[in-house]
């Protein structure tokens, strides 16, 4: 079983950049638009804040999460997108406080939870490690949408190494959401890590294989670039079919990010 801590750890870090990143913030930063089509810089943060108290319920109360489910299946399109614009109607200083607390508790949860829990989700139950991992994964995307609509470069860490290792293993869950047979073979991946150090997954005489650096996988995963933007190689006719429909979330598959000079 693996230790929920480091990924846990991971998640405070990542968190806490973020953090750094809005906490001076303007009011008139705070509503400039980010990629997501009709997202300010508010709603990323709010995004999070709504997701880190769903899966303190999650963790904490399954009932209580039980009546979040039952909303978000009353207006499946919609209980996203509202969840945000709730939290970024707020002023900024109680839309901060609520997110940090809100992940606080997450973390304190997450901590307390026992060896071998498993969680309800919208998706299928998640343990500790997993649940640490996807929150982790989102923070680090729509903080790129955040750093992105402030003209910030980030600095990528190896704590991608978490959502590399989701991307990977949410693979037949690609194939599956799009309604395209999963490969039957695992395909061998080999990512370069910010630190120069390689991330490999699958066996090493696979047929499909999949190389390049570690940023460009997990920006393709969630989905913050588009494959043609990115140091990405696919070796096999899978793998390649692979690059175009990878995506690291939970939920039907997105539209993507366009290429860099495509007209919208």
């Amino acid at each position: 079983m693996a230790d929920p801590t480091p990924v846990i750890d991971d998640l405070r870090a990542e968190s806490e950049e973020l953090d750094l990143l809005v906490a001076e913030l303007s009011p008139e930063q705070w509503a400039l638009a980010t990629p997501a089509p009709g997202w300010t810089v508010a709603h990323q943060i709010a995004h999070l804040a709504w997701t880190d108290h769903s899966s303190v319920l999650a963790v904490t109360d399954h009932d209580a999460f039980s009546r979040e489910v039952e909303k978000a299946l009353a207006a499946p399109g919609d209980f996203v997108d509202e969840g945000a614009e709730e939290g970024a109607r707020k002023p900024p200083e109680r839309l901060l406080a609520d997110w940090r607390a809100g992940r606080t508790a997450l973390e304190q949860a997450l901590r307390a939870a026992p060896d071998g829990a498993r969680f309800p989700w919208y998706g299928p139950p998640m343990s500790t490690a997993s649940m640490a991992t996807a929150r982790l994964m989102e923070t680090w995307a729509h903080g790129m949408d955040v750093a992105d609509a402030l003209g910030v470069e980030r600095t990528p860490t190896d704590r991608l190494r978490h959502i590399a290792r989701l991307g990977v293993r949410t693979r037949d869950f690609a194939f599956g959401v799009h309604g395209m047979p999963v490969p039957f073979e695992e395909f061998r991946v080999e990512l370069t890590a910010p630190s120069g150090e390689v991330w490999a997954y699958g066996p090493e005489d696979a047929a499909d294989r999949v190389t390049g650096p570690a940023l460009d996988f997990c920006l393709l995963v969630t989905q913050r670039a588009h494959r043609s933007d990115l140091a990405l190689r696919a070796a096999g006719p899978d793998a390649d079919r692979w690059l175009d429909i990878a995506q690291a979330f939970a939920g039907p598959p997105g539209k993507g990010r366009q290429a860099k000079g495509e007209t919208p």
